[in-house]
């Protein structure tokens, strides 16, 4: 699996937050995006992401050598994000039985054993909106590490996790980053510090 980006730009009215980046993004690899608060980390991996759409540039999906089309590029990827939420409605075995409808769990997984990794196996008839910020990032980042997905987007990945949350954190993130291509935006280095390319969004200004 790979992702190009070349030239990348976006611009709001009459700012350009980055301009001509090119990258390589490949399988097995890791990959941090890094920089202040409002330098466009965010708003790079909604590009990459098809959530908006650059200004300039081009972005290409492939698999095995063959181009994937916009309108299925969701398919192969999994984002998790601080302003992109859950269905608060359901109850956690009402959105599961909803979110692996279009995403299907990693291989050799069932259910029981992924509320059992995201540790809600006893929440499966609570309603999300009554679960707390922690358990919510959990099952939020649950969806991405045990997806059969090969792409993972993570932004700011540890909020609103406490310390136990974070180690399993790192936990889970260091078998996703063996398994998949993982593009990480944060500024907190703890979150990103295995990476093997940091790309500093600054530098494209």
């Amino acid at each position: 699996m790979q992702i190009s980006v070349q030239g990348l730009g976006k611009k709001y009215q009459k700012e350009w937050i980055f301009r001509n980046l090119s990258e390589e993004f490949t399988t097995d690899n890791s990959y941090a995006i890094t920089g202040p608060n409002g330098s466009g980390k965010s708003t790079l991996l909604q590009l990459m992401t098809s959530y908006f759409p650059a200004t300039e540039g081009e972005i290409t999906y492939t698999s095995h050598g063959k181009n994937i089309p916009v309108d299925k590029q969701y398919q192969y990827l999994d984002i998790i994000t601080p302003y992109l939420e859950i269905i608060e409605e359901f109850t956690l075995r009402e959105f599961l039985s909803f979110h692996f409808k279009f995403k299907e769990l990693k291989v050799g997984y069932t259910l029981e054993e992924f509320v059992n990794k995201v540790y809600l196996e006893n929440d499966l008839d609570k309603m999300i909106k009554n679960f707390s910020s922690g358990m919510k990032q959990r099952l939020k980042l649950g969806l991405a590490f045990f997806s059969q997905c090969p792409i993972c987007f993570l932004d700011e990945p540890t909020s609103n996790l406490d310390v136990k949350g974070v180690d399993w954190y790192l936990e889970n993130v260091a078998e996703a980053v063996s398994e998949k291509l993982v593009v990480i935006s944060s500024n907190q280095k703890y979150e990103y510090d295995f990476c093997e390319k940091v790309i500093y969004i600054p530098d494209f200004k």
